[in-house]
């Protein structure tokens, strides 16, 4: 079977798949965009001087430089959106990771809540407590069962 014609193969399938393929294939793009940025970066320099260098008779020294502004600005515009097409790229390779690390969170935080629930459905009994000592056996001992202030020393010498 040709693989041109399976619906279900597609090249960036196990790139789409993998977050760190993804950020790699991004970074190859970004880094062709980036040499391109450099190309248009000079064009458009060279085109500016080239523009602004071409008079007519009888032009006043600003003729040029305003006949020259529209393509300066569409130059200016399409560097401007390769820029911000660039941090996307690299943003989208963060997003991409991060949205792995929630869905593991994600079930990791679930399976926390459901024991949590588990506890307040049957909560564990309270053991009781122990049985306060009797007055012969407290005065063998005064650690941290002994009188908790003077008061409670005069009771007990008495």
């Amino acid at each position: 079977m040709n693989s041109n014609s399976d619906p279900n193969q597609s090249p960036l399938r196990d790139v789409a798949q993998s977050p760190e393929a993804t950020a790699r294939y991004l970074a190859d793009v970004q880094r062709v965009l980036l040499d391109i940025g450099k190309n248009l970066e000079t064009l458009a320099h060279e085109t500016r001087v080239h523009l602004r260098d071409t008079h007519v008779e009888g032009d006043r020294w600003y003729h040029a430089r305003l006949r020259a502004m529209p393509v300066e600005k569409a130059l200016g515009n399409v560097l401007k959106n390769l820029n911000n097409l660039t941090d996307g790229l690299e943003k989208s390779a963060y997003k991409r990771r991060a949205h792995d690390e929630a869905v593991v969170n994600t079930a990791k935080g679930r399976k926390e809540k459901e024991l949590e629930r588990q506890r307040k459905k049957n909560p564990q009994p309270l053991q009781a407590a122990l049985n306060p000592p009797q007055q012969g056996a407290q005065s063998q001992n005064l650690g941290y069962g002994g009188p908790t202030s003077i008061y409670d020393m005069a009771r007990e010498s008495a």
